[in-house]
């Protein structure tokens, strides 16, 4: 049985709120000593030119300000194993040690860490960067705390607490009232997505079948043979987390991705659904206008985003939100990344 009747969430939000705030001024530190010129730091490809590790300089490796990826993981991990040596430990540089592409994160109580999502935009000093922590009972994302140092800003939530802003400002943050999704959604929406780390120029590749959706997406309405959405916009800041964060923010309508790994939306998740939005799967069903809509598998490497809705003269928040969906549905080809056990 999994062991989650003595876990304090109170305890749990306090402690994974601090410790955000610790590994993002690792962070913060790092790429403001690389600016004069101490603390290096080295790319290491993973599978592509996009898919990157930061590593310091073995020279520097002692330094305060040479901290990066591995650094703040081990940094994290030891604070967690300290304070809660009973739960379970899940992180993206400790699990891409190992061969194995299982799911890790079962019932019992779990941390998953992302110590620097937005690796790229990291390395380029471009601000969309952040740790991104979450607390999961009962393989559900429970808290979830995302730290941008360099936009200094912290996004949380837990369980029945709602989801926050710099711990003073309630999510979404327009609320008096919160908006409804727009009765012609997805236009007028602003549509998130990512280019994704599967670059494969191939017929019907991943990298094909997004391409085909973002440009559905923002087509005109009586374009791409009925498909076209007529979105507001179309963003893409480098970091699933962030684009979450910001969905739960009310920033953008709609975020749609493919490829991720839970480490990367597990905090999000949390944050956009104590918000009050909506995350299900990616890829649209044979019949989009009666599927069934459920609540997104933490693992599935498949999400859509809907940011929190208020209700409007002709339909509930969560109607609007769902018929938000089907909408997306229509437009969006289905992509190919497995995870059959999540």
């Amino acid at each position: 049985m999994p062991q989650t009747d003595d876990v304090n969430l109170e305890e749990v939000y306090a402690f994974a709120l601090q410790l955000a705030k610790d590994a993002g001024k690792l962070l913060d530190d790092a790429w403001r000593a690389r600016c004069n010129g101490d603390g290096l730091v080295d790319q290491v490809e993973k599978e592509s030119s996009v898919d990157i590790v930061t590593q310091t300089d073995e020279a520097r490796a002692g330094s305060h300000y040479s901290r990066t990826f591995k650094d703040v993981e081990a940094f994290v991990k030891m604070k967690i194993e300290s304070r809660f040596p009973a739960h379970h430990f899940v992180g993206e540089e400790a699990y891409s040690k190992g061969a194995s592409r299982d799911y890790l994160i079962g019932q019992d109580p779990t941390w998953c860490v992302d110590p620097l999502d937005g690796t790229v935009n990291y390395t380029h000093i471009f601000p969309m960067f952040c740790v991104s922590i979450a607390f999961l009972l009962e393989g559900a994302p429970v808290i979830g705390v995302i730290n941008a140092p360099f936009m200094h800003q912290t996004f949380s939530a837990c369980r029945g607490k709602g989801a926050w802003l710099n711990e003073t400002q309630r999510l979404p943050l327009l609320r008096n009232p919160i908006p409804p999704m727009p009765k012609d959604a997805p236009k007028g929406c602003v549509f998130s997505c990512e280019w994704g780390k599967d670059r494969r120029d191939r017929p019907d590749s991943n990298l094909h079948r997004k391409v085909e959706s973002f440009v559905n997406m923002a087509a005109e309405i009586s374009g791409r043979g009925g498909k076209g959405g007529m979105v507001h916009g179309v963003r893409s800041l480098g970091s699933a987390t962030l684009d979450l964060a910001y969905c739960a923010m009310g920033s953008f309508d709609i975020w749609w991705e493919g490829g991720c790994w839970e480490w990367d939306v597990a905090a999000g998740i949390a944050i956009l659904q104590e918000a009050g939005g909506l995350v299900t799967t990616a890829n649209p069903p044979e019949d989009p206008d009666t599927a069934k809509i459920e609540e997104v598998k933490v693992g599935s490497r498949l999400y859509l985003a809907i940011r929190p809705a208020g209700d409007s003269p002709t339909e509930t928040a969560r109607q609007g939100q769902e018929r938000t969906v089907r909408e997306v549905w229509k437009r969006v080809r289905h992509l190919d990344y497995v995870r059959p056990d999540a």
